[in-house]
């Protein structure tokens, strides 16, 4: 395996969005916005059209990031080229999306403590693309995927807009609130008690005034306000925290994040006759997942289900591995869809 760059059997655009709804957003984070377009091979030399795949980061993620190179492991843009470029693959578009924040991420929702990612996504990066490329410019060619946050957004945007998306794919999604999160929460109260006498603004304040990542707790704090600024942000843009001193739920506001888990909302009517109206769902989850998002996978399948999903149009599977080095699923989850899709 070459430990540098690979050439593509496809084509991998790269261009920026000049957002309209990210401008002015409350961490005054740029409204220019990288994208990425990948394109299967012979794009260039067709006049098909072709079904479309937006691929989500996780957080603290940023679409740069999918071109990474570890020791003995490809980027993910080769191994989805590698994909496109299989005959037993039905030619597609895949899309990289950049929803970061200067708290690592957005879960790709509309914020007031952070910006309208959600109405980015939806209501200009789809456009965008459709404009450019030759898309089946229609939900039933459509499909949204990612992996743990980037799961969550493939989770969740189909329910609120099914009018955009038919299909989607969910890697260890952030679901199952009370498993995935809620056990953290003492965690994390002790690491504000112990290291800024219990105060998010001073470690905010701190964070931002040299290194990040530097000091002990940084990951877990900043990833607790960044969820916290996604789930329980009030109309002024103040952050709720879901949990006391001690580590214990406020129940007012960690109703709130119950609300936005993917497990729950499922059980809305609306967002039900969403689900039903899909044509493929994607689910997995590393069966030792650290954060226990292979429980989150099998409970967010159970609800699909439950609300009347017929099970051959959902493949879940629990494999063999943890929240880690899983990039190798993308570009199964991404032919499945696309076989989806095609028919």
């Amino acid at each position: 395996m070459l430990p540098w760059h690979a050439e593509l059997a496809g084509r991998l655009d790269m261009a920026t969005i000049d957002s309209t709804v990210l401008r002015g957003n409350p961490l005054g984070d740029s409204h220019t916005r990288p994208i990425m377009v990948q394109l299967p091979p012979g794009y260039d030399e067709s006049d098909q059209r072709y079904p479309v795949v937006y691929q989500l980061q996780g957080y603290a993620g940023h679409v740069g990031m999918w071109l990474n190179r570890k020791a003995f492991r490809q980027p993910a843009v080769e191994l989805i080229d590698a994909a496109l470029a299989s005959e037993d693959v039905p030619p597609g578009i895949v899309v990289y999306v950049d929803c970061w924040t200067a708290v690592g991420g957005s879960q790709f929702l509309d914020s007031p403590a952070t910006g309208r990612y959600h109405s980015y996504l939806c209501d200009e990066v789809v456009p965008w693309v459709d404009a450019r490329y030759r898309t089946l410019a229609d939900r039933d060619h459509r499909a949204i995927a990612g992996k743990s946050s980037g799961g969550y957004g493939a989770m969740i945007t189909p329910m609120l807009r099914p009018d955009l998306f038919g299909a989607l794919a969910t890697h260890a999604g952030d679901a199952l609130f009370e498993v995935c999160y809620q056990p953290w929460f003492p965690q994390t109260a002790r690491l504000l008690r112990d290291l800024y006498d219990g105060d998010m603004a001073k470690f905010l304040a701190d964070f931002r005034s040299r290194i990040p990542m530097t000091r002990e707790g940084d990951d877990d704090l900043m990833e607790t306000y960044g969820c916290a600024a996604s789930y329980s942000a009030d109309p002024d843009g103040t952050v709720r925290l879901p949990f006391d001193a001690t580590g214990a739920p406020v129940p007012e506001v960690w109703d709130r994040w119950l609300a936005k888990d993917p497990v729950r909302m499922t059980r809305e009517p609306d967002n039900a006759e969403a689900l039903r109206s899909l044509r493929a769902l994607w689910i997995d989850a590393g069966a030792s997942d650290d954060y226990y998002l292979d429980l989150g996978a099998a409970a967010f399948q159970a609800a699909v289900l439950d609300a009347g999903v017929p099970a051959d149009r959902v493949h879940y599977e629990l494999f063999d591995g943890t929240h880690a080095a899983i990039e190798y699923r993308y570009p199964l989850a991404i032919s499945w869809l696309l076989r989806q899709l095609s028919t």
